[in-house]
């Protein structure tokens, strides 16, 4: 049954309560009573007298600001009951200003309730209200606490912005998330530094007697009521720690002890009082502890063992129970309001370390960008959306019809029917109010525990079916277990056996701790059962043995495999298909990581922010080697499965290494400049060039670039920094440690290997060159013919615009300036040379062979620079270059199509023997080479009209066909090849 419209206030429950209401009002004067008679007037004082003894009260107490939410509209009233608090005089006692606190929070609190009651005002803007009233609070009675600590000289003096106080308070929880609920209490943190206290050995003393006082301040009951609630049991190991803790003493405990549920709690963390910079910083500084930079799906685990623990202290009966709505906890019950929050919290911690844009505080703001970033499915996510705003005004019902902070719904009939009138259900149709409103709640509490039993509590079953016997705990040879173990196609059973075995003593340091071998114990016969459908299943295994040696621990990567089963074949397949591939993986095991980003590109489109919200430029280093080694693993995983083409994946790793500079340029710039100051007027380009530039990267390129810098004509050297130095100099070291960033090892490995040798003079010129100098360098006569050749391949990826568009138009027009028939003579001299000195290694060599792949760049490159001058012939890749020259009439259409569909053969081969075998090709591949060189080739042959090879000869047989069309075409359009060479 849909929710009804909550935006007209609720008939009143209590007639005769309601009735007092309206009297009280009448009562009270003209104002209150013409107010009384008002139909909107009437209705939300029926509303509120019929349900809530408390806002009754309240109402009659505080009738003025009643009326002034529906004079002036609830915002300005909530404005009018808030500003006494920033107007309280510097030198005010405790009693005035806890005077004051309390009067806001009444006046605050029946605007927040009249403005929701009403339909005003929507979730975000109730619960951010309570939250603002709630910081302003502890913002004032924390300024005016320190102030007197400081009077005492127990702590520095704070400015007006509580800077250099040395104390800071977090919100935490509800509050740090501003949800704030209408009866809850605030969760806060009360950290110092004692170095800027007068006495750093007495600061604890003196911060702690602060925390104890701003409890008493905002709790204390008087006859003027009481502000908030205070809770300071979240701080770092609350149990043992005293109520104000160091931030040194902070840090440490979260960077070695700190728990999973804590992690949960500081994603909602922000300073709300004292020194709120202080604050901020000491959040940074443990970013890396909440946002970790591996995914972790143990986590699960241990946040569902939390809600188990809850369930077990509420009386949950478990998964599969019918709830009984009377006396549900719509908290801390079933399918209630806690496993939203959980649900958004896990997936964000999980996935939040690779990608900043799911860092939301809010429950609702993290369900909405987890599932546009598909972390979780988009049905899910409104579900547990509508869920939580129906619970939330539950949650709040419940809370205001006596000011307590209850969860539970009524046991009774009575007080069940007052909660289901108030949230808007009816009394007088159909079964009655209580039947729909316990239809509308447990269809929501149904669809949240469904969707949150998926992500913690259905396992997924690895549990497989080998077909026999399984055991490897003992010392000795299990008979059954290595007769299954042949029968499922492993050559050495025993020497299986042993290698399990070790596994479970402990022999790897991946597999010592008990919950890792539990989950070893679980994935045991899938894992066997996917490593036994590879071609060489002992192979596989055995790779996979070097990768748990490499690990420190195991229970993240075994718990990855837990959670996502479908991951368990892919690796399987690579350990068995790619030794290269495997080899990488136990070099860099984080690279898994990339097959659950969720798909080519998703590295690519995280990076950027993941560096830019860096807190150094070695974490954004770090940050951007970790998405690159995961987003590379993924394109070559795709790749070798056959998820990506050859042209898709080499624009993928374009892209991914596009974002990669892009990102880190700026990043690399500002270090520099820190130390040296800028330029005037300056700036430095990354120009791509060969595979990268033609976005045809195969695994394992490395970037072809060339750095180009301009300053300003007058400038000569670098200013503001600390060490100026000449502007030639400034480039040359900016660029240097530019290539120093991508080149340079770190924990997750190097970015990339740089190759230079096409900027201007090679190797013999500076490592950043001026654009005047690319201008000069490629007018005169200085370039030679295979310089303009790479340019035809050039593509600026990051830069000042002005620079890039510069170095567009420079390329343009040296490819203009010295078109004509040289181009073609010198490509066909070039490639006779290349034949002669550097002739293929073997057969498998696709690309230095007769009619190979560097033939059918020739081809391309030749041509687009000896017709240059024709409008928009230059394109980068060369596919598109060949069908722009046949667009152009330059070659024939049949010679274009041969020439692409050899490019994608060629390149397909050169792709699967890196993935398979490595660089360094044998003459004799190995059985899983050929079997994906079969699998990857077949589809490309087919589309060229060619049958689908069956075999090794019928591949090779293709090979030759295709490479007799390259050089018939090569020969047409460059030149006849020398005898020699063409036999070679």
């Amino acid at each position: 049954m849909p929710t009804p419209d909550l935006v007209t206030p609720p008939a009143p429950f209590d007639p005769d309560a309601a009735e007092r209401l309206l009297a009280g009002f009448a009562e009270r004067g003209t104002a209150e009573r013409a107010f009384a008679a008002t139909a909107e007037g009437r209705a939300i004082l029926l509303a509120l007298g019929g349900h809530s003894p408390f806002l009754a009260d309240l109402a009659l107490r505080e009738a003025g600001t009643l009326l002034r939410v529906f004079d002036r509209g609830p915002d300005a009233a909530f404005a009018t009951a808030l500003e006494p608090i920033n107007r309280v005089a510097p030198d005010a006692e405790r009693g005035q200003l806890g005077a004051v606190l309390r009067q806001a929070k009444r006046q605050g609190g029946l605007v927040v309730a009249a403005a929701d009651i009403a339909g005003l005002w929507g979730l975000d803007r109730v619960t951010g209200a309570l939250s603002a009233l709630a910081d302003a609070a502890i913002d004032a009675a924390t300024a005016l606490l320190l102030r007197d600590a400081a009077a005492r000289g127990e702590l520095a003096p704070a400015r007006s912005n509580g800077r250099g106080s040395g104390l800071v308070v977090l919100a935490m929880g509800k509050l740090g998330a501003r949800e704030l609920n209408y009866s809850s209490d605030v969760d806060l943190m009360v950290l110092f530094d004692p170095e800027a206290a007068p006495h750093p050995d007495r600061a604890q003393a003196a911060c702690v007697k602060l925390a104890r006082d701003l409890v008493k301040l905002l709790e204390e009951r008087t006859a003027e009521g009481y502000v908030f609630r205070t809770d300071l049991r979240l701080r770092p190991d609350g149990a043992a720690q005293p109520l104000a803790v160091s931030i040194p003493a902070s840090v440490s405990y979260y960077g070695s002890m700190g728990q999973n549920w804590e992690r949960a709690a500081m994603l909602k963390a922000r300073p709300v009082a004292g020194d709120k910079a202080l604050g901020q910083s000491f959040l940074e500084e443990i970013r890396p502890f909440v946002w970790r930079r591996h995914l972790d799906f143990a986590m699960i685990a241990d946040i569902h063992s939390i809600k188990r623990q809850i369930h077990a202290v509420h009386g949950h009966k478990g998964a599969g129970a019918e709830v009984a709505v009377a006396g549900h906890d719509v908290k801390l019950g079933r399918g209630g309001i806690r496993e939203i929050e959980f649900t958004a919290q896990v997936l964000e911690l999980i996935w939040g370390g690779r990608d900043p844009s799911l860092r939301d505080p809010t429950t609702l703001g993290a369900l909405a960008a987890l599932a546009g970033a598909g972390r979780l499915d988009r049905r899910a996510a409104a579900d547990l959306a509508d869920a939580y705003g129906f619970l939330r005004v539950v949650e709040h019902r419940l809370q205001m019809v006596a000011d307590r902070q209850t969860h539970r719904l009524p046991e009774d009939p009575e007080g069940l029917a007052r909660i289901a009138s108030f949230c808007g259900f009816g009394m007088g149709d159909g079964n009655g109010g209580v039947e729909a409103f316990s239809a509308a709640l447990t269809g929501h509490l149904n669809r949240v525990a469904r969707h949150y039993g998926k992500l913690f509590e259905s396992a997924p079953d690895l549990t497989g079916d080998a077909g026999g016997s399984l055991v490897f705990t003992g010392t000795e040879d299990d008979p059954d277990t290595l007769r299954t173990l042949g029968e499922m196609g492993y050559r050495n059973p025993a020497g299986v056996s042993a290698t399990i075995r070790g596994w479970h003593h402990g022999h790897r340091r991946a597999t010592r701790s008990e919950r890792a071998r539990e989950l070893l114990t679980s994935l045991m016969p899938s894992l066997l059962a996917g490593f036994a459908r590879q071609r060489e299943p002992d192979a596989a295994l055995a790779r996979f043995d070097t990768l748990l040696e490499k690990l420190s621990a195991g229970v993240q990567l075994l718990s990855l495999f837990q959670r996502n089963p479908q991951l368990l074949g892919r690796v399987a397949g690579i350990l068995g298909a790619a030794p290269a591939l495997a080899d990488h993986l136990a070099r860099e095991p984080s690279a898994l990581e990339g097959l659950l980003s969720g798909g080519a590109g998703t590295a690519a489109a995280a990076l950027p922010a993941l560096v830019a919200c860096a807190r150094h430029p070695e974490e954004a280093l770090e940050n951007a080697r970790r998405l690159v080694t995961e987003g590379r693993f993924e394109i070559d995983a795709d790749a070798l499965e056959g998820i990506l083409d050859v042209d898709a994946a080499g624009e993928a790793r374009a892209t991914l290494a596009d974002a990669a500079i892009a990102a880190l340029l700026p990043e690399v710039s500002r270090d520099f400049a820190a130390r040296h100051g800028k330029v005037p007027g300056g700036g430095m380009a990354v120009i791509a060039m060969g595979k990268l530039g033609g976005r045809e990267m195969l695994p394992g390129s490395d970037l072809d670039l060339v750095l180009l810098y301009e300053h300003a004509p007058d400038a000569t050297e670098s200013r503001g920094g600390p060490r100026a130095i000449p502007a030639a100099t400034y480039f040359a070291r900016l660029a240097a440690q530019f290539v120093a960033a991508l080149t340079a090892p770190g924990a997750e490995g190097r970015l990339y290997e740089v190759d230079m040798r096409l900027r201007p003079s090679g190797n013999k010129g500076p490592v950043a060159t001026s654009i005047a100098s690319f201008e000069r360098y490629h007018a005169g006569g200085e370039a030679w013919t295979w310089e303009r050749m790479a340019l035809t391949r050039a593509r600026p990826v990051a830069g000042p615009a002005g620079l890039r568009r510069r170095f567009a138009a420079a390329a343009q027009a040296a490819l203009v300036a010295h078109a004509g028939p040289r181009a073609i003579a010198d490509a066909r001299d070039m490639r006779a040379r290349m034949l002669r000195d550097k002739p293929p290694e073997n057969a498998w060599d696709v690309k230095s062979m007769p009619g190979g792949l560097v033939e059918v760049e020739f081809v391309a490159q030749a041509l687009q620079c000896a017709h240059a001058a024709t409008p928009r012939l230059i394109a980068p890749t060369t596919r598109e270059a060949l069908a722009r020259l046949a667009r152009a009439r330059l070659l024939p259409a049949e010679d274009a199509a041969r020439l692409v569909r050899a490019d994608q053969l060629w390149r397909t081969v050169q792709s699967v023997l890196r993935l398979t075998v490595g660089r360094s090709v044998p003459e004799s591949l190995p059985e899983p080479a050929v079997t994906a060189l079969l699998r990857a080739c077949s589809p490309v042959l087919a589309a060229a009209g060619d049958a689908a090879p069956v075999d090794l000869a019928a591949l090779r047989g293709s090979f030759a066909r295709t490479a007799e069309g390259v050089r018939a075409a090569f020969e047409r359009h460059i030149g006849t090849l020398p005898a020699e060479g063409a036999s070679r």
